[in-house]
């Protein structure tokens, strides 16, 4: 069985420039999920991306890289284009996509998403929430009501994606492309794992949790 791993790494990046290359606990932040996929059990590592700089940086870790096309390499263009993409270019039975927004990604999480794949067609890394009162910036309640708060404990628990990773079959992939279809399992990582860098606020956080 041939396991692929691919990360998707755009050079354009609103709430941090150049996000996917900032520092972070003292190396690019896109080295964390390069490091993470090397260590796993997936045969090599991809990276996709249209930035030269980028491209420079995933060869120098070790990574192989496949330039993606500019046309779904824009602001609202969607990772699924990309990863369709590769999986056109490239053959695989497996493919584990990493996003590099998740550096506190262990090689360890996908290896058990990659032993799920007996069973599954997809798998994808979540975290476990509990109830919490959730409210619109309308400030108005979210699916319950102000004058009967339920109790946390009333309140069934839920799978949260933690965006950290994806795991699915090529055939899959190509024929619904999506990143996640037919039987469907999850990998569940702590929370204190699962904290994603979008903004700087993320960034300044994730730092403190890598001194």
């Amino acid at each position: 069985m041939i396991l692929k791993s691919i990360i998707l790494a755009r050079g354009g990046s609103k709430g941090i420039p150049k996000k996917n290359l900032v520092e972070v606990g003292g190396k690019p932040l896109l080295t964390y999920a390069i490091d993470a996929a090397r260590d796993s059990n997936a045969n090599d590592v991809w990276v996709s991306t249209d930035d030269k700089d980028i491209m420079a940086a995933a060869a120098e870790n070790g990574a192989k890289v496949i330039v993606r096309p500019n046309d779904i390499s824009q602001d609202d263009s969607k990772s699924d284009e990309a990863l369709v993409h590769f999986a056109k270019a490239i053959d695989f039975d497996v493919l584990v996509f990493i996003q590099p927004t998740s550096p506190l990604l262990e090689a360890g999480d996908i290896n058990k998403g990659l032993e799920l794949m007996n069973d599954y067609d997809s798998v994808f890394s979540v975290y476990r929430e509990h109830w919490v009162p959730r409210w619109s910036l309308e400030v108005s309640p979210l699916g319950w009501n102000i004058n009967n708060r339920p109790m946390r404990q009333d309140k069934e628990e839920v799978w949260v994606e933690n965006g950290a990773f994806y795991i699915t079959t090529r055939e899959q992939l190509l024929n619904s492309k999506l990143r996640y279809g037919g039987r469907v399992g999850v990998v569940e990582m702590p929370l204190s794992r699962s904290f994603q860098i979008d903004t700087y606020d993320d960034l300044n956080l994730i730092n403190k949790i890598l001194k």
